[in-house]
């Protein structure tokens, strides 16, 4: 049977680069899935059906229906290329970001659930800045606007304190 066609670049999952390469991506629980860039279009399709496989994607709604099974579409999709030294170095160091922000993820956890009471003080004390920082806006607004009633003032007409005459006091987000 022949490959079902898609697109401009004739499959469905797969985008012509100006580059004259393939790039291959499927959706997944509204998530865009890069599989990568290839030299031929049916390598990149191969791949796509292989995710589609791995997703459990009816075969309509694949490239090459006349693959029977999960590990056939595996052995016929190239794993993605790297095109050259500055690929492998971007990618080794997209890995090592990674790596790096779970195992902060997975510390922060563990601190957590070891010091339930710093979660706590932490929250605290960013309520009370919050609170600190609204007082000191209200604070400089109330001296901007007796400024303005004062006919006496030491404010020069360019003084940036006149500013906080329109600073909005009433908001959190600070």
């Amino acid at each position: 049977m022949p490959p079902r066609r898609r697109g401009a670049s004739g499959f469905r999952g797969v985008r012509v680069r100006p580059s004259g390469r393939f790039y291959t991506e499927i959706r997944a629980g509204g998530f865009r899935l890069t599989l990568g860039t290839y030299n031929t279009p049916e390598l990149a399709a191969r791949a796509y059906d292989a995710a589609a496989w791995r997703f459990r994607r009816p075969r309509r709604d694949m490239n090459f229906p006349d693959v029977e099974s999960l590990e056939e579409a595996e052995f016929l999709a190239p794993p993605p290329c790297l095109v050259d030294d500055e690929d492998r170095r971007r990618h080794r160091q997209v890995q090592r970001r990674i790596a790096i922000a779970e195992r902060d993820e997975q510390l922060m956890r563990q601190w957590r659930a070891q010091f339930p009471n710093d979660v706590v003080n932490t929250d605290a004390f960013f309520a009370d800045l919050r609170a600190q920082r609204r007082f000191n806006r209200r604070h400089r607004r109330a001296v901007a606007e007796f400024e303005l009633e004062n006919p006496n003032t030491t404010w020069t007409e360019n003084d940036p304190r006149w500013d906080d005459i329109w600073t909005e006091t009433t908001s959190d987000d600070e």
